[in-house]
C-alpha cells in the first residue's frame, strides 16, 4: 500500500502540472502499460540473473556461505528491493528523455506530422491492446461485468441525452444558471461503478461466492498490507534507497520514454477529438510532455515502479460523459495527493473488486478502438496502399508482443544485454510498433 500511496502522490501532482501548465487537457496521469510492460522486462531479467548467481555459487565447491538471514523472504525481500530500485532508476531515466523531448519539440512536431494513416490504426491499437487484461478482469465473474457494462451503456447512449430538471449546473463562462443538465450521461461511469460495488458488498455480506479468483489471485494479502499501513506518512526520495543508475536502467528507460510519449500525444489527439477540441498546438504538446517527464522524474526518485502518463481510460471516459471541465481532474489530482500520503486509505482502493476494473476497460477502451476507426473517413480506405498500411501495422502490432511473451530469449544480439533489454522493450509495446511501422510506411510507401 506504501507503493500505491507514492505513487498516487507523483500522479496527483503530474496530474495538477498537466491542467495548469501542461497540455491543458482534462486528462489524469497514471502508470500506463507502456511503464508495465518495460518494468517486467526488466525485473524478470533481474530475477533470471540472480539465480543463475546463486546457482552458480552454490555449484562450485567451498563457496556455499551460510546466509545471515535463513528464512526465505529475507532473500527474497534483499532481490525485490534491489529490483524496485534498478526499476525506479529506469522511471526517472524514463522521465529525462521524456523532459528532452519535450524541450526539444519533438513531440510537437512528430505530432504535426502523423495524419489519418497513423492515428487510426494507432488509436485502434492502444484500445485493442487491453483486451487481455479486460478478459482477466472480467473473467472473475462475467455477470457482474455485465452488468457494469449494461448500465454504463445505457446511461451514456440509450438515456445520453435524459436531462434531470432538479440538477442545476452553473456555468462559469456565462454567469447563468443551466437549468437541467444530462446528469446520467455525466456520470455513466461514476454511478454503474457505484451500484456495482454495493452490489458486490451485499453479496460478499451474505457470503454467497461470486468471484472466482486462482489460486495466485487469491494468494494476494491485500488485507493485510492494508491493515498494518500507517495512517498519515509523508512520501520523500529515498526511503527505499535512491534510483539505481545502471546500463540496463538506461536502456529500459528510453523504452518506455519512448512508449510513453506515443501513447500521451495518442491520448492527445483522443482527448480533443472526443471533446470536438481544435487541434492541439505542437507546443502545447510539447508542455505537456515536459510536465509528464517532471511527474515521471518525481515518481522515479520516491521509488515506484511506474511513472506518471495520459490515462487512456480516463481520456475514453470523459468521451462518454462529455464533462470536458478540467475543475473535476483537478479535484482528483488533490484527491490522490491526499490518498499519497495516508497509505492506509490508499490502500483500501484495492478493495474494489477485479471485476469492476474488468468492466472499466471493456467500456473505455472501446471508445479507443471507434475513435481510431473514425479516422479512416479522412483517407482514401478503397487505396491497396492504405489498406496494406493498416492491416499490416495492426497484425503486426498484435503478432510481435504475443510471440516475444511466449519465447522472449529468442531476441538476443548476443553482444549486449543492453541492447537486448531496449529491443525487447520497444517490441512488446503494440503502440510503438504501430506507431512506428505506420509513421515508417506513410512516409516511404508512394501512392
Amino acid at each position: 500500500s506504501e507503493l500505491l500511496a507514492r505513487s498516487f502522490f507523483a500522479c496527483g501532482i503530474s496530474t495538477v502540472l498537466q491542467t495548469t501548465l501542461g497540455s491543458r487537457l482534462p486528462l489524469v496521469q497514471i502508470p500506463s502499460f507502456e511503464y508495465l510492460v518495460p518494468a517486467m522486462v526488466l525485473s524478470s531479467h533481474l530475477s533470471l540473473v540472480s539465480t543463475c548467481i546463486v546457482s552458480l555459487k552454490n555449484s562450485i565447491p567451498g563457496t556455499a556461505v551460510a546466509s545471515a538471514c535463513p528464512a526465505p523472504h529475507c532473500t527474497m525481500a534483499g532481490s525485490w528491493a534491489a529490483s524496485l530500485r534498478e526499476v525506479s532508476g529506469a522511471v526517472l531515466v524514463s522521465g529525462l528523455v521524456q523532459l528532452v523531448l519535450g524541450v526539444s519539440g519533438v513531440c510537437g512536431w512528430a505530432a504535426q506530422c502523423c495524419g489519418p494513416m497513423v492515428l487510426a490504426p494507432s488509436l485502434s491499437i492502444i484500445g485493442l491492446s487491453a483486451y487481455k487484461e479486460a478478459a482477466f478482469f472480467c473473467s472473475t465473474n462475467w455477470g457482474v461485468a455485465l452488468l457494469f457494462m449494461l448500465l454504463a451503456v445505457t446511461f451514456s447512449q440509450h438515456l445520453g441525452s435524459c436531462r434531470l430538471p432538479f440538477c442545476a449546473w452553473f456555468q462559469a463562462r456565462g454567469g447563468a444558471m443551466e437549468t437541467s443538465v444530462p446528469t446520467l450521461r455525466m456520470f455513466s461511469v461514476l454511478l454503474p461503478l457505484i451500484a456495482v460495488c454495493i452490489i458486490c458488498v451485499v453479496l460478499c455480506h451474505l457470503h454467497v461466492s461470486w468471484e472466482s479468483l486462482d489460486l495466485t489471485t487469491a494468494q494476494l494479502s491485500w488485507a493485510n498490507s492494508t491493515f498494518h499501513a500507517p495512517w498519515l506518512r509523508i512520501p520523500y526520495a529515498g526511503k527505499w534507497g535512491w534510483p539505481l543508475l545502471t546500463t540496463r536502467a538506461l536502456a529500459v528507460g528510453v523504452a518506455m520514454a519512448i512508449g510513453c510519449s506515443m501513447n500521451s500525444v495518442s491520448c492527445y489527439v483522443l482527448c480533443g477529438r472526443l471533446l470536438r477540441a481544435p487541434q492541439l498546438p505542437p507546443h502545447a504538446c510539447n508542455r505537456g510532455l515536459c510536465t509528464e517527464g517532471l511527474g515521471s522524474l518525481l515518481a522515479g526518485l520516491l521509488g515506484t515502479p511506474g511513472g506518471t502518463a495520459a490515462s487512456i481510460a480516463n481520456t475514453c471516459a470523459t468521451g462518454l460523459t462529455q464533462a470536458g471541465s478540467r475543475f473535476p481532474v483537478q479535484v482528483s489530482a488533490l484527491v490522490c495527493v491526499v490518498l499519497g500520503m495516508s497509505p492506509r486509505l490508499a490502500g483500501l482502493l484495492t478493495c474494489i473488486p477485479l471485476v469492476v476494473h474488468g468492466g472499466v476497460l471493456c467500456v473505455t477502451y472501446a471508445v479507443a478502438v471507434g475513435t481510431g476507426i473514425s479516422y479512416f473517413q479522412y483517407a482514401d480506405i478503397d487505396s491497396g496502399r492504405n489498406i496494406f498500411i493498416v492491416g499490416f501495422t495492426m497484425f503486426m502490432a498484435l503478432l510481435v508482443p504475443r510471440w516475444l511473451s511466449m519465447v522472449p530469449a529468442h531476441l538476443a544480439t548476443g553482444s549486449w544485454v543492453t541492447l537486448d533489454l531496449l529491443f525487447l522493450s520497444l517490441l512488446m509495446m503494440p503502440v510503438f510498433l504501430t506507431g512506428f511501422l505506420s509513421f515508417f510506411l506513410e512516409n516511404t510507401v508512394s501512392g
